[in-house]
C-alpha cells in the first residue's frame, strides 16, 4: 500500500504557512497554487490538520496559522492527522494465499513480523523529524537559489 500524497501535501502546506504567514494571508487558494493540489483538497487537508490541533484557520480574511511551534510538530503528527494509511497499516497482504500450498500456508507467518517492524521503523523516523527541520532545510534551499 502506498501512502497518499496528502502527507507530502500537508508538509508542503505547513511549510508555506510558516514561511509566508508573516508576509501575507495564507489562503487555500494560495496553498493550492504552491502545491499544485486542488483547493478543495487543500481545504480538506487543512481541516484534518485543524482537527489534530496543528493549524488554526479562519474563514474569510483570516487565512491559516500554525497552532503549535514548529519544533512541537513531528512528521508523524502530520502523517496521523491526514489519515495517510488505513488501520491495516502500510502493507496490505494479498487476500487469499492458497492454504494447500506450503508457501501460501506460511507466508503470513514469515512476513507479518517483518512488515510490522518495517512500519515501526518508518514511523519512528517520522517521530524523530520535526517540521522545524523541514522548514529550516527549505529556507536554506530557497536562500541558495
Amino acid at each position: 500500500m502506498q501512502i497518499t500524497s496528502k502527507f507530502t501535501a500537508a508538509v508542503h502546506i505547513l511549510t508555506c504557512i510558516d514561511i509566508f504567514g508573516g508576509q501575507m494571508r495564507v489562503t487555500s487558494d494560495f496553498l493550492s497554487g504552491s502545491t499544485g493540489v486542488n483547493a478543495v483538497i487543500v481545504r480538506n487537508v487543512l481541516g484534518q490538520l485543524r482537527t489534530a490541533g496543528i493549524v488554526e484557520t479562519r474563514q474569510g480574511s483570516g487565512g491559516a496559522h500554525l497552532a503549535k511551534a514548529l519544533d512541537e510538530i513531528t512528521l508523524y503528527d502530520i502523517y496521523k492527522a491526514v489519515d495517510c494509511v488505513d488501520d491495516e497499516g502500510l502493507f496490505h497482504f494479498h487476500e487469499n494465499p492458497n492454504a494447500d500450498c506450503p508457501v501460501g500456508r506460511n507466508i503470513h507467518k514469515a512476513m507479518d513480523g517483518r512488515l510490522e517492524a518495517a512500519q515501526a521503523a518508518f514511523e519512528n523516523e517520522l517521530k524523530s523529524t520535526t517540521l522545524a527541520q523541514v522548514v529550516s532545510d527549505t529556507r536554506k534551499l530557497i536562500d541558495e537559489e
